[in-house]
């Protein structure tokens, strides 16, 4: 067989977007994946099937203290967690075999197996040789723990066996309050779980707007999250009932214990590049374990590439699609692209968060001058109807040009109106340029043209 132009070693959204990216590019392209379905971490056990479950279990809150208020009444609802976890592993299995469909339509090679690069052209799996003009690595990342704390995925889970928990929990301690920690939290807190996170800063969602932080964290307790924060976990020990969860405020040495039925931890990920050959091939790696590359995703080798968890940057998903169509660019001889200054994050919760650009202390912190525009969802006529008027927008823009230097959404939809700024970003638009774009009437959008118009003259509706 003659060499592929391009193998991805990885089919999450970096590998498998990059392997279809360069096969429309006219690139003879393999992709290796040694689970038994395309997807990676994402489809498989992260993104899809976490945020099946975070609509299930807000659609099971709504039955119970929405409905009633807009005249539907329905018997007392049930919980059926076996069929639940049926629905989470449909969308799973659909979003799945839609990637081996896309392959297949782009005459992209499935190479199943694990991989090991042997050299800068030679990649072995299931003990065969594949030749490779051009290399990507796209293995992603996976949960890290910390100190002599070990999953078992059955009591001490990951972000992983959170997802496949036999029962609902009576009691679930998280530790860390990022984004994985607080959408799980969200899931079982709905359910019926008693659900208390510990946190080792002083707010929630470490590197989102701190206005943002505050006041998401005001909403979840009133959804019955608990929270102990400045504190960091010492250990974790079996009980005749579960566990005890050892902790200390940080400064404090005094050791105080929480009980337990499930520990979820979630404190971090790490890339995933064991025993792919990357010692013994002296790719560079850095002290924090991350791949090292230069401004074209290029190693030390200039063909073999790196994206995604494994390198720098935030650790998302459409951060590492952007990076493989952008690498398959390059390969094909064009000149791919990613602006990372313009890459949304958000929180699946109930309401939603969503943010892009630069945050109040990050602007100030590098002294530069800006306005901030802001508008609350309790002035939007269509938030009012699906009682989701918690929260509000936030669009920050320089004080000489207006240019849009970033925004931070808590409130319905957050995840799909946060786009509308990052178009504008994008095209290096003025809070201006958005208040006099008609936007439609009831519409949560509306609340973006408000900020926007906040940033100047002011809102009309309030």
């Amino acid at each position: 067989m003659s060499a592929y132009d391009v193998v991805i070693i990885g089919s999450g959204p970096g590998g498998y977007v990059a392997a279809i990216k360069a096969a429309q590019l006219g690139l003879k392209t393999a992709c290796i994946e040694g689970r038994e379905t395309l997807g990676g971490t994402c489809l498989n056990v992260g993104c899809i099937p976490s945020k099946a479950l975070l609509n299930a279990s807000e659609k099971f809150s709504d039955s119970i203290n929405k409905f009633s208020k807009m005249g539907i009444d329905i018997a007392t609802p049930t919980l059926d967690w076996t069929k639940m976890l049926q629905y989470k592993q449909t969308m799973i299995d659909q979003n799945t075999q839609g990637i081996s469909f896309l392959f297949k339509k782009n005459k992209v090679d499935w190479i199943k197996g694990w991989a090991r690069i042997k050299s800068k052209t030679t990649i072995e799996v299931n003990k065969k040789i594949i030749e490779a003009k051009n290399i990507i690595l796209a293995t992603g990342s996976e949960p890290s723990s910390f100190g002599k704390i070990q999953f078992d995925e059955k009591r001490i889970v990951s972000s992983t066996g959170i997802l496949e928990l036999k029962e609902i929990p009576k009691k679930l301690t998280i530790v860390g309050a990022g984004v994985i920690g607080i959408e799980m939290g969200s899931v079982f807190s709905r359910l019926g779980s008693e659900v208390t996170v510990i946190e080792y800063l002083d707010h929630i969602v470490p590197g989102f707007d701190k206005e943002i932080s505050k006041t998401f964290q005001r909403i979840l307790k009133k959804q019955g999250l608990k929270f102990i924060m400045n504190s960091s976990v010492k250990g974790i020990k079996d009980s005749k009932s579960g566990l005890d969860i050892e902790y200390s405020t940080n400064g404090n040495n005094v050791t105080e214990t929480i009980e337990s039925d499930i520990a979820l931890i979630s404190t971090g990920r790490k890339a995933f590049i064991r025993d792919l050959g990357l010692e013994e091939m002296h790719i560079d790696i850095s002290n924090s374990g991350k791949i090292r590359v230069n401004n074209y995703w290029q190693t030390n080798f200039e063909n073999i590439y790196a994206i995604g968890d494994v390198i720098d940057g935030p650790m998302l998903a459409h951060k590492a699609e952007d990076e493989g169509i952008a690498v398959a660019e390059i390969i094909a001889g064009q000149a791919g692209h990613v602006n990372y200054d313009v890459i949304p994050s958000v929180i699946y919760s109930s309401p939603e968060v969503a943010a892009v650009g630069k945050t109040e202390e990050s602007l100030k912190n590098e002294a530069i001058d800006f306005k901030v525009g802001k508008f609350s969802f309790m002035g939007n006529g269509r938030a009012k109807t699906s009682f989701s008027s918690d929260g509000f927008v936030k669009i920050l823009s320089a004080t000489p040009t207006d240019r849009i230097l970033g925004a931070h959404i808590i409130g319905p939809s957050a995840g799909d109106l946060i786009h509308e700024i990052c178009v504008a970003m994008e095209f290096g638009a003025s809070a201006e340029d958005i208040a006099r774009t008609c936007h439609a009437h009831p519409t949560y959008s509306e609340a973006i043209r408000e900020a926007a118009l906040a940033c100047g003259d002011g809102a009309i509706h309030s």
